[in-house]
């Protein structure tokens, strides 16, 4: 059993964000010194690279075991690169600029040497290192920005781009536009007395896998309520203290998860159907199987995901 309570202490990282997929992009942005000519400056920039993205999924160089999303521009010949909606992701310490950029082909007319990853499946299967996934789920987030945003909201005109991407202006009315970020509070509710955790399967889960329950932040609500109110739908559990851990960019299309402890007051489960296949309480030597993929049973989300995050410092916080 637990000695102490893991709401009165920042064990066992001292910023568990950074121990997270997609969380690594040490990109310098300026997001103050933008100005309309900084995209065209940087396609001249010697050892400038692109990161090329066709729909929802980014393209990388594939030969033999080596995969690598970092194109040079004269490498982008045939792939019809749409220059106009190219987005400036910023520069590395070196100076090196990274741009994100849409290919106009068409995902069946890509030829041998290339292959396509969705957001999900570049953090399981591309082996990419911390910050070069981040700079890609940058790149996810702003182009899916910019092609939802093409026409003003006000008045209906086409929007323009600006500053390399990262406003939209209407020139009929003037309306600005800036990217989006969609708050998602991802929650591990803690029976503390009884040293055991909350988790939940959706209808749509792979086989087999349980993970923290989640939902999105609504306007004029705070962290603290959201993960309340949520809990409370969705699996009938009140809840007392909150305790923020760790967050996580998600570019999918483009939500910042943040992860949170939970501490039940309630235990009795009723359980929203139209949201959850299932919901139950887990041991602490459960969740340790399901991480240390020994179970037979339920699973743990994959690496990388803060729902694991939670699962794995939760067994951290020493008994």
């Amino acid at each position: 059993m637990m000695t102490k309570s893991l709401f009165d202490s920042s064990a066992p990282h001292g910023e568990a964000s950074v121990l997270t997929a997609f969380a690594g992009n040490g990109l310098e942005r300026y997001a103050e010194h933008r100005s309309e000519e900084s995209l065209s400056e940087a396609f001249k920039v010697e050892g400038m690279h692109v990161l090329a993205y066709v729909g929802n999924k980014i393209l990388l160089k594939h030969e033999e075991q080596v995969l690598d999303p970092l194109f040079a521009a004269y490498e982008l010949a045939g792939l019809d690169p749409d220059l106009d909606n190219a987005v400036l992701l910023g520069r590395r310490p070196s100076g090196e600029p990274r741009i994100a950029l849409p290919l106009g082909i068409a995902q069946d007319k890509i030829g041998e040497g290339y292959k396509l990853l969705s957001g999900r499946e570049l953090f399981r299967e591309a082996e990419l290192d911390p910050e070069l996934l981040g700079e890609a789920a940058q790149g996810f987030s702003l182009l899916h920005w910019n092609a939802e945003n093409r026409f003003c909201g006000s008045c209906g005109q086409p929007m323009e781009a600006r500053i390399g991407g990262y406003r939209r202006e209407c020139p009929a009315c003037g309306r600005v536009s800036f990217p989006r970020t969609d708050p998602v509070v991802i929650m591990m509710t803690i029976d503390e007395a009884n040293d055991r955790c909350l988790l939940g399967r959706g209808g749509h889960f792979p086989e087999g896998m349980y993970s923290c329950l989640a939902g999105f932040v609504e306007p004029a609500e705070t962290i603290e309520n959201a993960v309340r109110r949520e809990t409370y739908e969705e699996s009938g559990i009140t809840i007392g203290r909150v305790r923020y851990h760790a967050s996580q960019p998600w570019p999918m299309p483009h939500q910042l998860m943040i992860g949170c402890y939970a501490e039940a007051l309630s235990f009795d489960i009723q359980r929203d159907e139209n949201e959850l296949a299932d919901c139950r309480w887990f041991s602490r030597d459960e969740i340790r199987a399901m991480i240390d993929l020994t179970s037979d049973g339920p699973k743990a989300p994959a690496r990388g995901t803060i729902a694991h995050r939670l699962m794995v410092d939760w067994l951290d916080w020493c008994v």
